[in-house]
């Protein structure tokens, strides 16, 4: 089997090694998996162990995790609005409280109630359960109206 050039996958997403939070090598095993390429093919291609291949995947997604962490950090400091929400809140009471505070802002929501209902679920993860909020959750909306998530 002939695999993609890495390289040119590489020039394509405009990877800069000096700029990225990952390793040329995690980028090269993300760009190839990226095209359905099975890891042992990769192992065979670079010269290594599957298992090897494995560990530079998961470090490499473990890093761009991190990456989009500490950018919605970024975000939520400087996010006109940034509204705690108390463990024990129903979840159909937030979208009222975050229109409320984004009016307090003069920052225009782009989510119906529904679909905010359903972000906070989903992004709080466990710290919702059902129509229960269990544990406090922050969120934040951006000067743009996107509203994230936080623990």
């Amino acid at each position: 089997m002939s695999l993609p050039n890495v390289d040119d996958l590489l020039d394509r997403a405009g990877f800069d090694a000096d700029e990225s939070v990952l390793t040329r090598r995690q980028a090269e095993v993300l760009a190839l998996r990226e095209q359905d390429i099975q890891q042992a093919t990769i192992a065979e291609e670079l010269g290594t162990s599957r298992a090897n291949v494995s560990s530079i995947e998961a470090s490499a997604r473990e890093n761009i995790a991190k990456a989009r962490e500490t950018v919605a950090f970024a975000d939520a400091l400087s996010a006109p609005v940034q509204l705690t929400v108390e463990g024990g809140t129903d979840l159909y009471d937030v979208p009222n409280r975050v229109y409320s505070a984004c009016d307090d802002a003069g920052v225009k929501v782009n989510r119906t109630a529904p679909e905010l209902m359903k972000l906070v679920g989903d992004a709080a993860g466990d710290a919702v359960h059902g129509r229960e909020v269990r544990r406090d959750i922050t969120v934040t909306v951006t000067t743009d109206g996107t509203v994230q998530v936080r623990e």
